[in-house]
């Protein structure tokens, strides 16, 4: 529950009593309206919006830790987990870093390394890496057998496990994150063939395009990632490729001889077949999903002004939220939906000041001029509406 708690508390900044006492209520199967409306003594009158971030990155907590559940179970049964390696597990924070640290061990179809392995090139390929042997080609004559046919055969596949080996380095997969986050532009080409279709042409901005990944606005990069699944452009991510080549060489060559120049085409190799494609993979997911939020944040913006918009016109209003124990929340409303008056009355049980409920709301029609009373059809909404009915008003008044 703790490790649960600094989770959450590292991403919102909440209380973590509130955080606390939320999560409780949601594994008793209590809904966001429910608790922030009802529960506010507990929460700490969190909102909706605040509890569903709760919800949100609990969800991502525990999917985190079901995910390293299975990877060290998986390590296990390869008789591979080391207590250096487990701890590291443990405290991953997040997806991406675990998937990292489990790359090196995840079975999956046959890789030219695995290959490679096979036909028993891997004590090479470790040599090639100790950077210290002259005659390279020498060396790798030795290996010259069954199914490697020539030296270079034997080069080739040594240099294919080297390959391997930095796409699986942490520290070279973070370089590259940073450096595609940082710099990475987003290019789009239009499909030749789709070039005078109809449907194509809302999209002919982007039929030619280049813009900063980390700095395009939202609705464009969902134009073009639509436009892509459509099949009427095809896009790219591009970095500086000789620099983020330079990083990984400063990294990794301390010598000057044959094996540092097979380990520099080692390099180029494992940065454009394994290293460039998924890193560049991941980078798009992470701006598309960004992209979405901004998305769902603006659409949410404009339609709460759309349901905070009277439906009657410009006309005063007394608008009454219904409760029982913590009250009738009681506001007046000029034409333009300015706040003029707000109150709590008690004319339900517990409490049950019927009388002193109907003398207040009838005081405030004729005070602020009321054309119309609204009740929120929620908890208690018929019973205030009996209250209010019993009204003798100066005018008559439709209850909404």
């Amino acid at each position: 529950m703790n490790q649960l708690l600094d989770f959450i508390i590292s991403h919102t900044e909440l209380p973590k009593i509130s955080i606390k006492n939320t999560i409780e209520l949601l594994n008793e199967d209590c809904t966001i309206p429910f608790i922030s409306r009802y529960r506010k003594e507990r929460t700490g009158n969190l909102d909706e919006v605040q509890i569903g971030d709760i919800v949100k990155y609990k969800e991502q907590f525990e999917a985190l830790e079901k995910r390293k559940t299975a990877i060290l179970k998986a390590l296990e049964e390869q008789g591979v987990l080391t207590s250096e390696l487990k701890q590291k597990i443990e405290a991953a924070q997040d997806l991406t870093m675990l998937e990292d640290l489990y790359l090196p061990f995840k079975k999956s179809r046959k890789t030219k390394a695995e290959t490679a392995r096979q036909m028993g090139l891997e004590p090479l390929a470790k040599i090639i890496m100790s950077q210290n042997a002259n005659d390279v080609e020498s060396i790798a004559f030795k290996y010259v057998k069954g199914e490697v046919t020539s030296v270079e055969d034997a080069l080739e596949g040594a240099r294919h496990i080297i390959a391997e080996w930095i796409n699986e380095r942490t520290d070279i997969r973070n370089n590259i994150r940073q450096q595609l986050e940082r710099f990475a532009m987003i290019a789009t080409k239009v499909v030749k063939s789709k070039i005078d279709d109809e449907n194509a042409q809302k999209f002919r901005d982007y039929f030619d395009w280049e813009e900063s990944l980390s700095r395009i606005p939202s609705h464009r990069l969902l134009a073009i990632l639509r436009a892509e699944s459509e099949g009427f452009i095809k896009l790219k991510i591009d970095i500086d490729d000789d620099k983020a080549l330079a990083k990984i060489e400063d990294r990794i060559i301390r010598s000057n001889n044959e094996c540092s120049e097979q380990i520099q085409w080692a390099i180029q190799d494992a940065y454009k077949r394994l290293l460039l494609p998924s890193l560049s993979n991941e980078a798009l997911q992470n701006a598309k999903e960004k992209a979405d939020a901004s998305a769902i944040s603006v659409f949410a913006k404009n339609l709460k002004q759309l349901l905070l918009g009277s439906p009657l016109g410009e006309k005063r209003i007394l608008a009454i939220d219904p409760g029982f124990r913590t009250g009738c929340k009681v506001v007046c409303l000029d034409a333009q939906g300015g706040l003029l008056y707000n109150e709590t009355i008690y004319p339900h049980p517990p409490k049950n000041d019927t009388l002193g409920a109907m003398k207040k709301i009838s005081s405030l029609t004729e005070a602020y001029q009321i054309e119309a009373i609204a009740i929120g059809n929620g908890t208690a909404s018929r019973e205030t509406e009996a209250v209010i009915r019993k009204i003798h008003f100066k005018m008559m008044y439709k209850c909404l």
